[in-house]
């Protein structure tokens, strides 16, 4: 991040008012106004590959030399560099190209007397296809910011210093110009994206396109009322990631709560990420969306600050009121079941214990489900009492069948009395 300086021009009473007070005051009261003017701004990622790190990680930003021509005259040929673009070398014989910037930014801080060391690769292949991995001809660019160490580049901003070739299929090019200013120290390495392999918001300590400002292509629909983001950085600087604060603008109408590993202060690393769960509820309707701005802070280093959107087409019911009617529900249910089994088992004892019954006639509730099946099936087809069998065999033997003999009559006055359940 980086912050903005104001100048700020006071009246001729003001500065008499002001020498007047005392010196504390005086500190106190520029704090408070510079903590009003301070703007701050987050490292997003350049609009092009032409940047690099140094070697205390403040990020360098050559998006002003992408394309610059820069020419070194040699024996018979001459060598050309177009800063970030390709290396080719002229001659008679026309061209021969030794690489071009390749578009995973080989752009990495030097050593020595280069500050940043620039990689060309895939040149002319003819006469260099034994090169390794079939590259073909390369180039390898030594920046030094200033001057050359002999004197050159007077009047020029920048020039080759020295040209010199390892073999006919590669090229060293000792290149000087003017070097910007570095300006935000990047935490290197640090990830952020919806999954704990990808880096859609932050990459490598710069927020992406598309999150380094409110865009609305972006922005996240009213149904979903989680987002859960992954963090990732180096083990050996995870302890330096401080718990995440965000603000909402406009700051009323979107209800946004922090949760997960990540809010509780656990430092994130590249095994074990961990996760940033946004919860927001939508309280009023909107046509425009909200803004979500979210810093962590980075100790030693500019905070990591991104921007979500969020639309708020309708209101949403506050947040446990449509699954509060289904808890009650539960809880009922789980009342009425427990309070049943109690009587079912306090009924079954009292009926063995002290009625002395057994079997189907012990359980609750069986002699008024036995008179209901009795009423639903007919008389004499239901449930029938031991001591009504013989009475009811009887009463049906009169009229059912003819009178017996006098032995068989004895014969089945010998037998027990048959006994009929009607089907539950």
């Amino acid at each position: 991040m980086r912050f903005c300086s104001c100048n700020i021009s006071l009246p001729s009473s003001s500065k008499i008012a002001l020498k007047m007070l005392h010196s504390t005051t005086l500190i106190v009261l520029c704090l408070g106004i510079f903590s009003q003017i301070t703007c701050v701004i987050a490292v997003s990622v350049p609009t092009n590959n032409c940047y690099a790190f140094d070697n205390s990680s403040h990020i360098v930003d050559f998006s002003s030399w992408v394309g610059h021509l820069f020419e070194y005259d040699m024996k018979g040929s001459d060598l050309a560099v177009r800063f970030c673009k390709d290396v080719e070398s002229r001659s008679q014989m026309g061209y021969a190209g030794f690489g071009r910037f390749d578009k995973f930014n080989y752009f990495v801080a030097g050593s020595g007397q280069s500050d940043f060391v620039q990689e060309f690769y895939n040149g002319d292949l003819l006469g260099c296809e034994q090169s390794y991995d079939k590259m073909g001809r390369t180039a390898k660019v030594n920046i030094k910011c200033g001057s050359c160490l002999n004197g050159q580049c007077q009047g020029h901003p920048g020039c080759i210093c020295n040209v010199s070739f390892e073999s006919k299929c590669r090229v060293i090019v000792d290149l000087a110009i003017p070097c910007d200013k570095s300006s935000s120290k990047v935490f290197q390495g640090f990830t952020v994206g919806f999954h704990p392999r990808s880096s859609e918001l932050v990459y490598n300590g710069m927020t992406q396109f598309g999150f380094e400002k409110p865009h609305s292509d972006f922005s996240f629909q009213t149904s979903q009322t989680q987002v859960v983001l992954f963090m990732t950085a180096v083990a050996s600087h995870s302890s330096l990631v401080q718990k995440p604060s965000l603000q909402v603008f406009p700051n009323s109408g979107l209800e946004v709560k922090l949760s997960g590993s990540a809010a509780s202060g656990m430092p994130p690393t590249t095994l074990s990420p961990s996760m940033l769960i946004l919860d927001w509820r939508c309280e009023v309707s909107r046509d425009t969306p909200y803004e979500v701005n979210v810093t962590i802070p980075v100790d030693g280093y500019e905070p990591i600050e991104f921007t979500l959107t969020k639309i708020c087409d309708y209101k949403q019911d506050q947040e446990g009121a449509t699954t509060r009617g289904w808890a009650i529900f539960g809880v009922i249910s789980c009342i009425f079941f427990v309070s049943s089994t109690l009587f079912c088992c306090g009924g079954f004892v009292y009926k063995t214990k002290v009625e002395r019954q057994r079997g189907l006639d012990a359980l609750p509730g069986m002699t008024v489900l036995s008179a209901c099946l009795e009423t639903i099936s007919g008389a004499g087809q239901g449930y029938s009492r031991p001591e009504d069998q013989n009475s009811a065999f009887a009463s049906e033997a009169s009229w059912e069948r003819p009178p017996a003999s006098s032995s068989q009559g004895a014969a089945a006055a010998g037998r027990p009395a048959e006994r009929k359940y009607g089907a539950i």
